[in-house]
């Protein structure tokens, strides 16, 4: 029998792709969108299988009822305070009132467990969220994948491909993690219809330091790439606090201080993880860095 599987966010980039791979793993797979989400990815959201439900969000009753015979919702919501905070507590509610068993928030991010609190607004959030969480008696699993490695190739301003250099802060030797949005997707879907999977897993595509980055590049491109160092973490934290003064944007989600304080909690050292969860579904073949950025220079 499929395992019914709910999707709150299906029509996000994150959201699409985990619902492609549930299909993929024969799973019957249901998706909440608001009454006035984009027609054409509700269309194909239902040419791919799923069943949309067009319904407030933040309407518990509504929500409740699209829960009914869900063996696990999975949250890919993304937003400030009204989404991760208020409407996922409207879908966690709904969902322990119809009965499901498990539960997967949207954090998918870096591993927040370490960090402090208070240096971060949307890993804040994500906290704030699974703190709630973990007072209900409902099964939940986060999955930390640290950043997505797709945003090496135009949001993360680390590799200047044009300049053939890659810029970096504090220490050079500082490994960081990467996974695809695939990959991400690909195991989110496994853990979905997965009942035996624990509260926390974490996974990594990729781990490397700016120094192999631009060995990679330099590798890929046939051209040498260098590394410029553009401060310390101390100095990074005074950008962070000019930018939040100066260009506050604090409606925006990912205003240029909000990249920054993602950027000083890669760097740091407190999202170090010491054993990662890539095996434990090994049919999954995980994504390198070179992988990512060798198929971006092939479209420039």
């Amino acid at each position: 029998m499929k395992k019914v599987i709910l999707v709150a966010g299906g029509t996000g980039n994150l959201g699409l792709r985990i619902v492609k791979a549930l299909i993929a793993n024969n799973a019957e797979v249901r998706v909440l969108a608001r009454p006035n989400s984009d027609a054409q990815k509700v269309l194909l959201l239902e040419k791919l299988g799923a069943k949309v439900f067009k319904l407030d969000m933040n309407n518990v009753a509504e929500v409740t009822k699209a829960c009914e015979g869900v063996s696990c919702v999975v949250s890919a919501l993304a937003g400030l305070r009204e989404t991760i905070i208020d409407t996922q507590k409207v879908l966690l509610d709904a969902a322990i009132k119809a009965g499901v068993k498990r539960f997967i928030p949207s954090d998918f991010s870096l591993d927040f467990t370490n960090l402090v609190e208070g240096k971060n607004r949307n890993l804040d959030l994500r906290r704030e969220f699974y703190q709630y969480l973990d007072q209900t008696n409902i099964e939940a699993t986060t999955i930390f994948n640290g950043p997505f490695a797709d945003l090496l190739t135009d949001q993360m301003p680390m590799i200047l491909f044009k300049f053939h250099k890659v810029l970096y802060w504090g220490n050079a030797n500082q490994k960081m993690d990467f996974t695809t949005m695939d990959d991400t997707a690909a195991f989110t879907a496994k853990v979905a219809v997965d009942e035996t999977s624990p509260r926390y897993l974490r996974i990594a595509g990729d781990q490397l330091n700016v120094k192999e980055i631009a060995t990679i590049m330099t590798q890929i491109s046939g051209k040498k790439h260098g590394l410029i160092k553009a401060g310390s973490v101390g100095f990074l934290n005074m950008m962070i606090k000019i930018g939040k003064t100066f260009a506050p944007a604090e409606n925006d989600l990912y205003p240029a201080w909000q990249g920054m304080q993602y950027m000083r909690d890669m760097v740091e050292g407190r999202v170090d993880i010491a054993q990662h969860d890539n095996n434990r579904y090994p049919e999954i073949k995980w994504t390198s860095v070179k992988d990512v950025l060798s198929a971006h220079l092939s479209r420039i």
